[in-house]
């Protein structure tokens, strides 16, 4: 059945401020995938070293703080980068369009026909478009930028330090509270579990087949814990 709504289908992204949305839900699962993984990692190798509980508590704990604050920091300088491009942009079309109106329209205009509209077509769409917000209309042709719509690096920030920090804890939590004899093994597969989850999340987040996603986060997590754990008992046996 045909929309007529104008909203487009429940299950397709056209809400406003989708991109803040994406960038919250993408900085989180990353940052939570991270934070079980490197934790987790780092954890393991003390474990596979010492059989006390502090060396390890310590270790998580360093790994924890400090990748949160990494991570929080990374994604505030990438995002930033990121607004601050989108920002110029759209300094730049306002100050173009305020110099030189007519020929911004007929770059409109070629623009919609090269999109296959016939030169009419493109004519009234793009003269319809500028009356209603000139601005917004050549964004979005030109640069695929919504001006109201800019991505914010505080938010994806703490997005990704929160998120590091939960995912963080799952295998810290899991190493300190396990007898000493399973917790590695018992860290292992509460690892592997979460990261299916991430795994799977992340390819709903960008529509891509979620099982090829979930075994690549799974097999990149084992391949990790299993290296930091041989190290760790590598040298934990040398001292």
């Amino acid at each position: 059945m045909t929309d007529t709504s104008g909203r487009g289908h429940a299950d397709e992204p056209h809400a406003p401020g989708l991109a803040q949305r994406l960038n919250w839900l993408r900085a989180g699962v990353l940052g939570a995938n991270d934070g079980i993984v490197s934790t987790a990692a780092v954890a393991v190798g003390v474990a596979g070293a010492t059989d006390a509980v502090g060396p390890v508590f310590l270790a998580g704990a360093a790994a924890l703080v400090g990748g949160a604050i990494s991570m929080a920091l990374g994604e505030y300088v990438s995002v930033s980068s990121q607004r601050d491009t989108e920002r110029a942009l759209i300094a730049k079309e306002r100050g173009e369009l305020a110099d030189d109106p007519e020929a911004e329209f007929e770059e409109l205009v070629g623009l919609y026909e090269q999109e296959g509209l016939s030169h009419e077509t493109a004519r009234t769409v793009a003269r319809e478009l500028t009356e209603k917000n000139a601005l917004r209309a050549h964004l979005s042709m030109e640069l695929n930028i919504d001006q109201d719509d800019v991505v914010s690096p505080w938010h994806a920030a703490l997005a990704s330090a929160v998120s590091f920090t939960v995912g963080a804890m799952l295998p810290v939590l899991t190493i300190l509270l396990t007898p000493p004899a399973v917790r590695v093994a018992w860290t292992f597969v509460a690892v592997l579990l979460a990261l299916a989850v991430t795994g799977h999340v992340a390819a709903w987040i960008g529509g891509a087949v979620r099982w090829r996603s979930v075994v690549r986060t799974v097999i990149g997590g084992a391949l990790a814990l299993a290296a930091t754990f041989a190290v760790g008992t590598l040298f934990g046996g040398v001292g």
